[in-house]
C-alpha cells in the first residue's frame, strides 16, 4: 500500500473517506455506539483499456497536459499585458474574426474583378463581332455592285452584239443563230456571248415574280394552283414596278452610291433615335449602328439630349436648327389684326366693391331679373358673366364680382378682362376696406373708373361724404375737377340707372372698342366647374374673333372640341362673337379662372400645347413643394430648438367652381399663424365622392363642402368612418369655423402671479417623508400647492411645485404671513437653512385668433 491523498474510485454509496493533511496515508472510520478505528488507506489507480488492449491514460494526461500548458501560456500572456486572461481571449478572438473578414473581402474583391473582367472580355468580343459583321457586310456590298456592274457591262455588251450583226446580214439571217465553223470560234462563242446570254437568262428569271414555276411560289398551295388555272398567270402591276425600280437602281449604282442630300434638321430640347431619323430621313437602324460604334448601345425609342442629336445629324452631314420647347406656343394666339377687319364691339364692364354695397342688385335692375334670391346669404360668391341689351339696342356685358375679403383673386381677374369698371360705394357706408382694394385692381389693369354710388335714397345717405373719401385713393370726380364720372344710383327704385348706362356708353365711346369678329377666337376664362350631367363647364368671355361649335379649343392646360354654346339664360348657341360670354361644353377638364383660350387649327397642335404647359405646372408645383419642403425643414428645426410649437389642422375643400375652392385656399391660409394652421390637403371642384372621403380618413382631417354635397355611397362611407362633412354655402361661415377651431388648438396664455415669501429656519430629516423646512411666512401667503423657486443667496437654484404644507402637525391649505409651518418640495431634498422660498401661482388664459 502506498500513502496517498486521491481518494477517487468507486466508494459504493457510502460516506467518501477522507484523508486529513496532518495523518498520512490513515483515515479515522467512526462506527456506532462512540466507537472509532483508524484505517491505514491504499490509493490504486484505475486503469482503462482501449479496444486495442492498450491504456488510455496515457493520451488522457498528455491532452490535459497540453491545456495546462496553454492555459498557462496564456495566464503568463495577461499578465505580461496587464490584462485578465478572458480579456486576452476576447482580443485574440476579434483578431481571429477580422482576419477572417479580411479573407472574405479579398476574396469577394477577387470574384468581382473576375466577373468585371468577364464582363469586359464579352463587350470587346460583342464589339469585335459586330465590327467582324460590318467588315463583311460591307465587303460583301463591293462584291455585289462589282457582280452588278460585271452583269450590266455583259448585257450591254450582249445587246450591241446583235445590233452590229443586224446591218451587216439581213433581217432573216440575223435571226438565226450563227453556225461556227471553226474550233477557235466555237470556243470563244462558248465563253463569250453564250454565257453573257445565260447569265442574263438567269438574271432575268431571277428578277420576275410571276413566271409559271418558280422557285418563290413552288411551295404555295392555292385553290387556283390545285385546279391547274395559274399557268398563264400575269405579273401584277406593283412587281412590274419593283422591279424597274430595282434596275434603275443597279444602273445609277445603288442606293449607296447616291449624293446625299443635306437637310435642315430642327431639333428641341430632348427627342428620341426614331424621330431624329425620321427628320434626318435616314434609317433608323443607321443611327442606332452609329450610337453603337460611338459606345453607347441605344435603340429607336431612346431619348437623347439636344446636344447629342446635335453630333448625330452633323456626323450624317445635316445642318441643325435648335428650338426651345416653350416655341410650341409661338403663333398661338396669331397675329395682329388688320385695322380695316375691327368692328365695333360691347364693352365689358365689371363690377366691383365692398360686400353688401348692392353691386348685384344694381345689376339685376339693369337685367330685370332677380339674382340676389339665387345667391345664399345675399351675397355673390362667383364671377357672374351677362349681357344687357338697353332700350337704345346698344350691348353692354357686365361681370359681377364678389365683394368678400375671400375673393381678392376674382376681384383682379375682373379687372384684366375689362375694359371699364363701375366701383359701387354705398351711401350710407362710405369707402370700406374691399372699396380701396377695387380700386388698386382698376388702377393696375389700366381701366377707366366710373363711380356709382348706390343706395343714395336712404335717410342716412351721404353722397357727399362717399365722393370726398375716395379723394383720399387719387379717385377726383368731375364734380370736384377730375375726370372720373360719378353718378348717383339706388338699386332698389331705378333711380339713376339711365344716367349709369349713358355713362358707359359715353366712356365706350371714347375707347373705340373694336374687334376682328372673321378670325379664330380667342379670350379668357371667367370660371370653370364641373357638372354631374355635363361634366367640365367653363364660362369663357370671348375677345377677339368668333368662337364655333366643333372648334378645336385650347384653355390653360386643358383642350378639347367645343360640343356646344350656352349663353346666360341657358339658350343654346351656334356661335359667340367679341364680347360674348358664353359657357363652353367639351373640354377634357376644367381649366383654372384667369386662363387664356385660343382656337387651334389641329388636335396634334391642341395636345403638344398642353403637354408643355402640364410639364410647366409640374415643373412649377415640383419647385414649390422644395420650396415648401425647405420652409419645411426650417420649422422642424425651430420646433427642435423649442421657439416654436405648431399644430396643424388638415382639410379636405370640394367646391361648385373653381374660383371658391381657391378662394377658401387663400383665406385659410392667411389665418393660419406660426402655432397653428390650416393646411388643404387636397382642394377640388364637385360633389364628394368616396375617394374623397378615404382620402379625409386616412389623414384625419374634416370636408368642407362648399355649395356641393355628398353622394349616398360617400355619405355612408364617411359615417361609417368616422369623417366629418360640413356644408356650407357661405363662405365667411366656413372661415369663422375655422377659426374658432383653430383658436381652440392654440396654447393657452400662461400669467404668473406672486402670492408671498417663506423663510427656511430649520431642516428636519422625518422618516418615510425626507427633508421637511421649518419655515416662518414673512411675505404675502402660502398655499398648498402653488409653485414655488427656492433662492440661495438671491440666486434660484431650484424651480417646482410644493409637495406639503403643515401648521404643527395638520395638513392645512395656506399659511399667512407672520406664521410658521413645514414645507416639503416635489423631488427635490437640497434644502438649507436660511434658504429663501418665493410662492407664486400659474394662470391659463384661453387664446383666440384674431
Amino acid at each position: 500500500m502506498s500513502d496517498t491523498k486521491d481518494t477517487g474510485g468507486n466508494t459504493g454509496g457510502r460516506k467518501p473517506l477522507t484523508v486529513a493533511r496532518k495523518s498520512s496515508g490513515t483515515v479515522k472510520q467512526s462506527f456506532s455506539h462512540g466507537r472509532s478505528k483508524q484505517v491505514v488507506v491504499e490509493t490504486k489507480k484505475r486503469r482503462s483499456v482501449g479496444p486495442s488492449g492498450s491504456s488510455a491514460a496515457p493520451a488522457g494526461d498528455a491532452s490535459k497536459a497540453a491545456s495546462d500548458s496553454l492555459e498557462a501560456r496564456l495566464i503568463a500572456t495577461a499578465k505580461k499585458l496587464g490584462i485578465t486572461v478572458n480579456e486576452l481571449k476576447a482580443r485574440q478572438r476579434a483578431l481571429y474574426e477580422r482576419k477572417q473578414e479580411e479573407a472574405n473581402r479579398a476574396k469577394e474583391e477577387q470574384t468581382q474583378k473576375a466577373a468585371q473582367d468577364r464582363l469586359r472580355s464579352e463587350q470587346e468580343k460583342k464589339f469585335q463581332e459586330v465590327k467582324e459583321r460590318e467588315e463583311a457586310e460591307a465587303r460583301r456590298k463591293a462584291e455585289e455592285e462589282a457582280r452588278k456592274v460585271e452583269e450590266a457591262a455583259a448585257k450591254e455588251r450582249a445587246d450591241r452584239a446583235p445590233k452590229a450583226r443586224g446591218k451587216a446580214e439581213p433581217a432573216s439571217t440575223a435571226a438565226t443563230p450563227p453556225v461556227e465553223d471553226s474550233p477557235a470560234r466555237a470556243k470563244r462563242g462558248k465563253s463569250g456571248r453564250d454565257d453573257r446570254d445565260r447569265a442574263s437568262r438567269d438574271s432575268q428569271n431571277r428578277s420576275a415574280r410571276g413566271g409559271g414555276g418558280g422557285e418563290r411560289r413552288r411551295g404555295k398551295l392555292t385553290i387556283s394552283s390545285a385546279l391547274g388555272d395559274d399557268a398563264d398567270r400575269q405579273r401584277s402591276l406593283a412587281s412590274l414596278r419593283r422591279a424597274r425600280e430595282r434596275e434603275r437602281e443597279r444602273r445609277t449604282g445603288g442606293n449607296d452610291q447616291r449624293e446625299k442630300v443635306s437637310i435642315e434638321v430642327t431639333l428641341p430640347e430632348t427627342i428620341t433615335l426614331q424621330d431624329l431619323a425620321g427628320r434626318m430621313n435616314e434609317r433608323v437602324g443607321d443611327v442606332v449602328k452609329f450610337m453603337i460604334q460611338q459606345g453607347e448601345m441605344l435603340r429607336g425609342n431612346d431619348i437623347v439630349d439636344a446636344d447629342t442629336a446635335e453630333l448625330i445629324a452633323e456626323e450624317f452631314g445635316h445642318t441643325v436648327k435648335r428650338v426651345s420647347e416653350s416655341d410650341v406656343e409661338i403663333g398661338l394666339e396669331g397675329g395682329a389684326d388688320d385695322p380695316k377687319d375691327l368692328k365695333p364691339r360691347a364693352p365689358i364692364v365689371t363690377i366691383m366693391g365692398h360686400v353688401d354695397h348692392g353691386k348685384t342688385s344694381l345689376l339685376d335692375s339693369l337685367r330685370k331679373t332677380d339674382v340676389v334670391a339665387g345667391e345664399a346669404g345675399g351675397i355673390t360668391q362667383h364671377i357672374g358673366a351677362y349681357q344687357v341689351q338697353l332700350k337704345s339696342g346698344d350691348r353692354i356685358t357686365f361681370l359681377d364680382t364678389p365683394g368678400h375679403a375671400a375673393f381678392t383673386a376674382m376681384r383682379a381677374r375682373g379687372a384684366t378682362a375689362t375694359d371699364i369698371a363701375i366701383l359701387v360705394v354705398a351711401a350710407d357706408d362710405s369707402v370700406m376696406p374691399q372699396t380701396i382694394e377695387s380700386i388698386n385692381h382698376a388702377k393696375a389693369a389700366g381701366v377707366p373708373i366710373i363711380v356709382a354710388v348706390n343706395k343714395s335714397d336712404l335717410p342716412d345717405a351721404n353722397p357727399d361724404k362717399v365722393l370726398t373719401d375716395l379723394l383720399q385713393h387719387d379717385v377726383q370726380v368731375e364734380s370736384m375737377g377730375g375726370s372720373t364720372q360719378a353718378v348717383k344710383v339706388s338699386a332698389l327704385t331705378g333711380a339713376g340707372l339711365d344716367e349709369l348706362t349713358d355713362a358707359i356708353t359715353l366712356q365706350a365711346e371714347l375707347l373705340e372698342l373694336k374687334a376682328n369678329p372673321d378670325r379664330p377666337a380667342d379670350g379668357t376664362v371667367i370660371e370653370s366647374q364641373l357638372d354631374k350631367g355635363r361634366g367640365p363647364v367653363a364660362t369663357v368671355l370671348v375677345k377677339r374673333g368668333t368662337l364655333k361649335r366643333g372648334d378645336i379649343l385650347v384653355a390653360g392646360a386643358q383642350w378639347g372640341k367645343v360640343r356646344a354654346l350656352v349663353d346666360e339664360r341657358g339658350q343654346q348657341l351656334k356661335d359667340a362673337g367679341p364680347s360674348l360670354p358664353v359657357e363652353v361644353l367639351g373640354l377634357d377638364g376644367a381649366p383654372d379662372p384667369g386662363d387664356q383660350f385660343v382656337v387651334v387649327d389641329t388636335e396634334a397642335r391642341a395636345r403638344e400645347v398642353t403637354e408643355y404647359r402640364v410639364r410647366q405646372k409640374r415643373q412649377v408645383s415640383g419647385k414649390a413643394g422644395a420650396a415648401a419642403r425647405a420652409s419645411l425643414d426650417q420649422l422642424l428645426s425651430k420646433l427642435k430648438d423649442g421657439s416654436i410649437e405648431t399644430s396643424e389642422l388638415p382639410v379636405v375643400v370640394k367646391g361648385d367652381v373653381q374660383g371658391s375652392v381657391e378662394a377658401i385656399s387663400q383665406s385659410l391660409d392667411k389665418v393660419s399663424t406660426e402655432e397653428v394652421r390650416a393646411r388643404v390637403i387636397h382642394g377640388a371642384v364637385g360633389g364628394i365622392s368616396e375617394s374623397d372621403v378615404l382620402l379625409a380618413q386616412s389623414s384625419e382631417a374634416p370636408i368642407f363642402a362648399f355649395n356641393v354635397r355628398a353622394n349616398k355611397q360617400a355619405r355612408d362611407l364617411a359615417e361609417k368612418e368616422g369623417v366629418e362633412i360640413r356644408y356650407y354655402s357661405v363662405i365667411y361661415d366656413l372661415i369663422d369655423d375655422v377659426k374658432a377651431t383653430l383658436s381652440g388648438m392654440l396654447a393657452p396664455e400662461k400669467r404668473e402671479t406672486f402670492i408671498g415669501y417663506a423663510e427656511i429656519l430649520e431642516v428636519f430629516n422625518i422618516t418615510k417623508v425626507g427633508k421637511v423646512a421649518g419655515c416662518r411666512v414673512s411675505e404675502g401667503k402660502v398655499l398648498r400647492g402653488c409653485g414655488v423657486r427656492l433662492l440661495r443667496d438671491d440666486v434660484v437654484i431650484h424651480e417646482g411645485k410644493l409637495k406639503t404644507l403643515k401648521r404643527f402637525k395638520d395638513e392645512v391649505t395656506e399659511v399667512s404671513s407672520g406664521m410658521e409651518c413645514g414645507m416639503a418640495f416635489e423631488r427635490y431634498d437640497d434644502i438649507r437653512a436660511g434658504d429663501k422660498i418665493e410662492c407664486f401661482q400659474v394662470e391659463e388664459i384661453a387664446r383666440s385668433l384674431d
